[in-house]
């Protein structure tokens, strides 16, 4: 893995709030990422999460078009919690690293990994904020998007708006139908130039979770699938959503305390303890 950054490159995260890092795996590296990848999603049948019986698609209470949304991607989270080959690739320290440095933090917790795959023909990505739907408010909170595929424009790459997250915040705007409800909370960027960051596959990018970004429909017959990981830095603090907590969790967890519990959001980077 390529995994040594530059100082040119945490600058020009920090600037715009994404990075683009070209081959990021080897070839051997690419294949590994597929085969557990697939078998994790295969192993949990369409099911989102560990435990829950939501599956890809179904109404979640979140986007209640589930015949639309379910048309975008296809989700499954945690994959890390049911496959212990997942689970090596997600905790992987040197990943941890890139991640705490980029945004500036001691120590890297995973917040939850997601498998994002664009089926044929899939709808697009409405534009949309990440870190206002995780259960914890940390302007440094971030996102690794690892390619599997090539992602192109025709089949549904990432594009972001540079330097958005400077001035967006924790309102939640959720994802619509529409590629343009993310305007009428931030309208500063209505008229702002979009970057479309094609990638060959084994290639990957960081997000800030506050960088407005979508990705294009899938004009093609082929997949887009892209594994993915949100990161929280070390230190934060429970801000009352649930997301991905368990009933158990939310009903546990008061406003203000740490979210620490390794078996769900194990540290897998600190300056303290490098090792």
């Amino acid at each position: 893995m390529k995994t040594q950054l530059s100082e040119q490159q945490i600058a020009s995260y920090r600037e715009n709030g994404f990075l683009l890092i070209t081959d990021f795996l080897s070839p051997g590296e690419l294949q590994t990422w597929r085969e557990a990848v697939m078998e994790a999603v295969e192993e949990r049948g369409g099911r989102k999460l560990p435990g829950k019986e939501t599956k890809t698609g179904d109404d979640d209470g979140i986007n209640k078009e589930a015949d639309y949304f379910g048309k975008v991607f296809d989700q499954m989270l945690n994959l890390w919690q049911t496959n212990e080959k997942v689970k090596a690739l997600m905790l992987n320290k040197h990943i941890g690293k890139m991640a705490a440095e980029l945004a500036g933090c001691e120590g890297i917790r995973i917040w939850h990994d997601q498998a994002l795959i664009k089926r044929p023909w899939a709808n697009p990505t409405s534009w949309h904020l990440d870190t206002p739907f995780w259960s914890f408010t940390d302007r440094r909170a971030l996102s690794i998007w690892v390619a599997l595929d090539d992602a192109t424009p025709e089949n549904g790459c990432l594009y972001f708006i540079p330097g958005s997250y400077h001035s967006t915040g924790f309102e939640n705007p959720g994802i619509g139908k529409n590629m343009d409800s993310v305007f009428e909370f931030y309208p500063q960027f209505m008229k702002a130039a979009s970057v479309g960051v094609p990638m060959k596959a084994g290639s990957c990018s960081f997000h800030n979770g506050l960088t407005i970004h979508g990705a294009g429909a899938n004009m093609t017959s082929g997949y887009r699938r892209a594994m993915t990981c949100a990161y929280m830095p070390e230190g934060a603090t429970f801000n009352g959503i649930k997301n991905i907590l368990s009933d158990e969790q939310f009903a546990r967890l008061k406003i203000g305390e740490p979210l620490n519990d390794d078996e769900q959001n194990p540290l897998i980077y600190s300056t303290t303890n490098p090792s």
